[in-house]
């Protein structure tokens, strides 16, 4: 054990701190064993539900974080600014209020996909309607009365077309096959019944090919999507996802904007759902702070039968680089109009658990379904049921995070520093799993440490203690993190000991748990030890003098 330092007549301060509330109940929720007792976990799948008209009232958005939602993501390809801003500020009403931590993602719409125009709500389709789409705006008198006439948002898209193509709206909502092209007019028939939504995405394929049509030359982020980022940077929202990805310079280039405009901590999300992303995956990876798998468009994009390959291959390359993943898109499809989910779908949440996603998300389910609140429950049942019923824990090595690159190659030690601290927290998640510790308390300013340790995945929650509020936001993404707001102590012993009893206080810990205790920053932690412009890290010498990292066992008394 590595002991910390105390600075004698160091002043000492009551600590506040600040918990989710449902983060307090550490119970078993496994009904179907009457005598599993407590469990050594809380749940360690984030869930991420997509903000809509079937849920943005504060009564329901309510429900929602109640049942479990970690991140609230907003679409920006529906709804304008106004709305949005609304929905932000009654999210952080309530985290306010009532102390939950729910995060706020920005989904950009990207400009370089093909979308609907015109629309403002949505329209059911029947097998064999006739629809029109057309560059141009519907016109009086155009073509068959009896006809739905879409505008689309890309000039070129008719010269893309030609007859016998297969058109997949929003990756399936609706599938449409084309009959004619009449000059800027595409003429179809519905071929698979459902849902358009305004500003769906439209796929086209040719024999059982995606079309790589002359839209893939577009930027990534088109003017409309910049508008949203200053939107989103303006509104302190805590993650940012960058739609139809093809590479890391568009990353690079976001990063660096957003680094500009604020000095708040802002996480860039990627989404996996371009042909074009499969094949630039590391460089994505690396460029990302967290990955998303877009299974809805990137299944339109490639055949069906490659996404669960493709999953796969892209949830083990981020734990391999220690990136954050989440699995998204028709989770829980069936969802939209019924009360309960499809056994297969059940089946698919639990395959995304058991790979070791950091989150799920909901979309449509949530955003326009009949039954948003029960929905998340469902999701948030299966989760909880898919960790516990894991027969051979998460595991540690090249998978787990240790920071190696996604081609499997050894781990790129960036900075001294990133490398201690992969190491620590490594010994830390070991030492939890062999001693069965009951949680492992993160004491960190930047949210390194609980980072570090989440890659790691221990069997052990990990409480992350912060002073900072974007950080204790952004824990909400990561696997098996439960963040709490702590007005640091100057004298680190009293943060251990008011944290350790806040806990047992809650329920959480009892006289004889195992914690594991690992802190990222100088003991000597409180306020006016922080040099303007440099974080509180440390470090211990070979005499063992206080450098920074500690990791410490405590047995609660």
């Amino acid at each position: 054990l590595i002991r910390d330092a105390l600075s004698p007549g160091m002043t000492r301060r009551l600590t506040k701190i600040v918990a989710d509330p449902r983060m307090l109940a550490m119970q078993s929720v496994d009904g179907d064993d009457e005598d599993s007792g407590r469990t050594s976990q809380v749940r360690k799948t984030k869930l991420i539900c997509t903000i809509g008209p079937s849920c943005c009232d504060r009564e329901t958005l309510f429900e929602l974080i109640k049942a479990g939602m970690n991140v609230a993501r907003l679409n920006m390809s529906h709804g304008d600014h106004a709305w949005h801003k609304g929905v932000i500020q009654e999210i952080r009403d309530i985290n306010a209020e009532f102390g939950y931590s729910v995060a706020i993602m920005v989904d950009t719409e990207g400009g370089s996909e093909v979308h609907l125009k015109g629309m403002s709500e949505i329209m059911n389709v029947s097998e064999d309607a006739d629809v029109v789409l057309s560059i141009r705006e519907p016109q009086n008198g155009d073509g068959d009365a009896s006809a739905i006439h879409i505008q689309v948002s890309f000039e070129g898209f008719s010269r893309d077309c030609k007859p016998g193509d297969t058109l997949l709206v929003d990756g399936g909502m609706s599938t449409l096959r084309v009959d004619a092209v009449r000059g800027p007019d595409v003429i179809c028939k519905v071929v698979d019944s459902g849902i358009i939504l305004p500003r769906a995405s439209v796929t086209i394929r040719r024999d059982g090919e995606l079309v790589r049509s002359t839209d893939a030359f577009l930027p990534v982020l088109g003017a409309k999507d910049w508008n949203d980022i200053d939107m989103a940077i303006e509104n302190k929202v805590d993650f940012i996802a960058v739609s139809f990805v093809r590479d890391k310079d568009v990353l690079e280039n976001l990063r660096s904007y957003v680094a500009s405009k604020t000095s708040r901590s802002i996480s860039i999300v990627s989404k996996i759902e371009s042909y074009e992303s499969l094949g630039n995956l590391d460089g994505i990876i690396g460029a990302s702070d967290v990955v998303m798998i877009a299974r809805g468009d990137l299944g339109a994009q490639i055949s069906i039968p490659q996404v669960p390959r493709e999953q796969k291959r892209i949830v083990d390359a981020c734990r391999s680089a220690g990136k954050a993943v989440i699995v998204a898109s028709q989770l829980l499809e069936s969802m939209h109009t019924l009360p309960t989910p499809t056994r297969a779908e059940v089946a698919d949440i639990s395959e995304a658990v058991r790979q070791g996603a950091d989150a799920v998300m909901l979309s449509g389910e949530t955003a326009i379904g009949l039954y948003p609140v029960r929905t998340l429950e469902v999701l948030r049942d299966v989760t909880t049921h898919a960790e516990m019923r894991l027969e051979s824990g998460w595991g540690l090595g090249a998978s787990a995070g240790t920071g190696g690159s996604a081609d499997g190659s050894k781990p790129r030690r960036d900075g001294v520093n990133a490398f201690i601290t992969k190491a620590i927290c490594g010994a830390a998640a070991n030492l939890a799993d062999s001693l069965g510790a009951r949680a492992i308390f993160s004491f960190t300013e930047t949210g390194t440490t609980a980072f570090s340790l989440s890659r790691m995945r221990p069997n052990a929650s990990i409480f992350a203690f912060t002073d900072a509020k974007d950080i204790r936001l952004q824990c909400s993404m990561w696997w098996g993190v439960v963040p709490f707001r702590l007005d640091f102590s100057t004298d680190f012993e009293t943060n251990i000991r008011r944290t350790i009893g806040y806990c047992k206080d809650q329920g959480i810990v009892i006289t004889g748990d195992t914690i594991i205790v690992v802190s990222h920053m100088n003991h000597e932690c409180g306020p006016g030890n922080q040099a303007e412009g440099r974080t509180r890290e440390a470090r211990y010498d070979v005499n063992g003098n206080v450098l920074g990292n500690s990791v410490q066992v405590r047995v609660v008394e």
